[in-house]
This record gives structure tokens, sequence and C-alpha cells, in this order.
């Protein structure tokens, strides 16, 4: 009887979670011919260094800017999971990427905004050692900038 009941509650469940999905789909909230037909960025998540991945992007002539704000710990006790948070405060802001400068493939991501959607990303990346953490904002046509150094420790000991 037991083995009918958890039958019954794994099928419900089964069942309001597509029929979650049907509704999602219908109303235009899921859409995924659009998220399979994303274009990935071979040449510049490939890339070996900041310069290449900024080109890769089409990132040229990148301005430093204080409307580009990073939350993230100054000291991050585990690289392998640190969050991160940006917020662009540029008008029309198009994308969001975020790069690691010593990383061995420094650009983590990339987050593209539309119909005036608000610049905000919070996200988790991964960092082998200390670096600067660069974020490029694109906005207008035009590229904009910001860093901040994050401190990997080894072993969380702080040093």
């Amino acid at each position: 009887m037991n083995e009918l009941n958890e039958l019954r509650r794994t099928l419900l469940k089964g069942g309001c979670a597509a029929g979650l999905v049907a509704f999602a789909a219908s109303a235009g909230l899921l859409l995924p011919g659009r998220a399979l037909a994303a274009e990935w960025n071979k040449s510049a998540f490939e890339a070996k260094n900041v310069a290449d991945a900024l080109k890769g992007l089409g990132a040229s002539g990148v301005a430093d800017s204080r409307d580009i704000l990073i939350k993230a710990s100054d000291i991050a006790e585990n690289g392998a999971v640190i969050p991160v948070e940006v917020t662009s405060q540029i008008a029309d802001t198009q994308s969001i990427a975020i790069l690691a400068d010593k990383n061995p493939l420094p650009l983590l991501a990339v987050f593209e905004f539309v119909d005036g959607a608000q610049g905000y990303v919070s996200t988790r990346i991964k960092m082998g050692q200390t670096s600067n953490v660069r974020v490029v904002v694109k906005a207008g046509g035009k590229y904009y900038s910001a860093t901040k150094e994050i401190k990997v420790t080894i072993g969380g000991c702080g040093g």
C-alpha cells in the first residue's frame, strides 16, 4: 500500500510540474527556441588572456567607469565558489561580461539584457589565484569597465 501512495505522489508531482511548464510556455514566459539559438562566442571564451577575450567580445576603447558596482569579498577562502554581484548604473546596459585576469581562460560569463532590463547580475565565479576581477559593460554601443581585486587564500587560512 505504501508503494502505491509513493507512486501516486510521484505522478501528481510530475503532472503538476508538466502543467506549470506548459502554462509558462504558452504564456510566453519560456522561450526555448531563443535559448537554444543563442550564439556562443567561442573565440572570446577560449581566449588565453584578457586582451584576446576583449577582442573576441568586440570591446575596443574600453573606458573606466564608476557607474559599475562590483560586490564581492576582498578575500575568498574558497576560489572554487566566489559570489559576485554586478550592478551597472549606465543607461541602456546591453551586456555585462565578467573576467578574471589571471585565470587560464579569463572570460567567465557574459550576460545580455534586452528591452531596458536592469543591468544587475548575481553569480558565482571560480578563480585559481588572487587576481583582478574585471567587469565590462556594453551600453549604447560603447564599452565601460571596472575592476576589483579578490585575494584567494590557500586552504582557507587567510594568508
